[in-house]
């Protein structure tokens, strides 16, 4: 359980260091948008992506583990509580369509236009004061950051549990988990 603490610290830590440049971040997605992936888009300010992309949290189906408090935040600020709830509980894939509709992504390009759209959309962005653009951005993260609650003990329990060993050693021998509960 300590060490799944002290995982999603650095988690934290490294999502936090992307949070905080003083320009806007802009996530390029193609493909597959999962995990440890999904937590770098989210963090990034603006997201474009190809028509074929999925995002998703599939942990409840694989290995068993969970996302910190902060991450779940995030999430929930991006895609809104009912479709977290689906990527987190149901581990569903959610389509490009579907997260440009709920505004978790600014545009859904063709792959053949989509370097052109990331250079126009950057082009944009570089054009805009720089100042109000920082001071927008550190508003936005201090609202998303405030009175999150202490979780510690939901990710000790969880990284703890027999369930999440389970669910690496399904993982790692390319098998379906036997999740117990416990």
């Amino acid at each position: 359980g300590d060490d799944g603490v002290d995982y999603e610290r650095r988690i934290d830590a490294a999502i936090a260091l992307l949070e905080s440049l003083p320009m806007p971040a802009v996530a390029v997605v193609q493909g597959w948008c999962v995990g440890g992936g999904l937590a770098i888009a989210t963090a990034c300010d603006f997201r474009i992506a190809t028509p074929a992309v999925k995002f998703g949290v599939p942990i409840a189906r694989t290995l068993g583990n969970c996302l910190s408090i902060a991450n779940v935040a995030r999430l929930v600020a991006a895609f809104g509580r009912p479709r977290v709830q689906r990527l987190l509980m149901l581990a569903d894939l959610i389509a490009a369509d579907e997260a440009r509709a709920c505004g978790y992504l600014l545009d859904v390009v063709p792959a053949e236009e989509i370097e052109a759209a990331a250079q126009q959309l950057c082009a944009r962005l570089a054009g805009m004061a720089p100042v109000t653009q920082q001071v927008g951005k550190q508003t936005l993260l201090r609202l998303l950051r405030r009175e999150l609650p202490e979780a510690e003990d939901l990710i000790r329990r969880c990284y703890g549990s027999d369930d999440f060993r389970e669910g690496v050693q399904a993982f790692v021998a390319k098998r379906a988990p036997r999740w117990r509960g416990c």
